[in-house]
């Protein structure tokens, strides 16, 4: 399959998405945003060697899972456009409308903010920050279905912007989602985070699920695992924090329950004697 049949394929997977809770089978502006950006990206790759639509189609994708409506998934196809090519701010509201064009300036204005610390006060600044800029939460929305795709693509980075984008990821994008109510989101970007802040745990779980899938129940592996890797391998504070703050898609609901149990146990200097775990009812 060639390069533009893969991004037809990507396309028609959308329009299909779209179909699935919108009610109209009027699909003329979106279909208008995905030639404006073939043709305006045509030239760019990602650092995967993909051609650049892939992201805005993917990003697009992700805000129709979150069932929203045509001027969002159409600005989220032309998310970079204003930022990586010669279309301006005019050029969005004459093609398409100032709705449109409001929210693609929006995102590019949200992508300029540079984060620069891991301090826990500073990082809800920069929360606070995104949401004074934006608006209209749908800004927001889109700028996370773009962290979002990025963050599953991080594999082609280096190790230490792997590591960097994490944790940018960790302190105010997965927060972000939690505050506006989008547990997928949250969930799938701790889920990334956890690989890239910490690999060796991430594998580590990862590897003892695989193997005792068939033949254990998932809370028993979780509880041993948890109690292993902190009464035995001792993690630094910092260590411990950043990896109770992340999560792992296979902890379901029994997560959030280990995640308050270690925290006010095991986080409080409390190891040798910490209180009994209790299961949730």
């Amino acid at each position: 399959m060639s390069m533009a049949e893969i991004d037809e394929q990507l396309y028609k997977e959308l329009i299909d998405k779209i179909k699935t809770y919108h009610p109209s089978d009027d699909f003329s502006m979106v279909e208008k945003a995905y030639k404006l950006a073939v043709d305006a990206h045509k030239e760019q790759k990602r650092k995967s060697g993909e051609p650049y639509i892939i992201h805005p189609l993917k990003v697009a994708y992700i805000l129709a899972e979150l069932e929203l409506d045509m001027e969002t998934i159409t600005a989220g196809i032309l998310h970079d456009i204003i930022e990586d090519t010669p279309y301006t701010y005019e050029d969005i509201t004459r093609l398409f409308s100032e709705e449109i064009a409001a929210l693609v300036d929006g995102v590019t204005k949200l992508g300029k903010l540079s984060y620069t610390t891991k301090e826990e006060a500073q990082a809800e600044n920069y929360r606070k920050m995104f949401l004074a800029m934006a608006k209209d939460i749908r800004v927001i929305l889109i700028k996370l279905a773009d962290r979002l795709h990025n963050m599953r693509t991080l594999n082609y980075m280096t190790p230490e912007k792997q590591r960097e984008k994490a944790q940018e990821t960790l302190d105010i994008y997965a927060p972000l989602a939690h505050r506006l109510g989008i547990s997928k989101i949250r969930s799938e970007m701790e889920d990334l985070c956890f690989k890239y802040l910490n690999p060796d745990a991430y594998f580590d779980l990862a590897a003892k699920i695989q193997k005792k899938k068939e033949e254990r129940d998932i809370d028993v592996i979780l509880s041993e695992w948890f109690s292993d890797y902190y009464m035995q391998k001792r993690l630094s504070g910092e260590s411990r924090k950043s990896f109770c703050e992340c999560s792992f898609s296979i902890f379901i609901h029994r997560f959030h329950h280990l995640k308050k149990y270690f925290s006010q146990n095991r986080m409080k200097n409390d190891l040798q004697n910490p209180e009994p775990y209790q299961e949730p009812l």
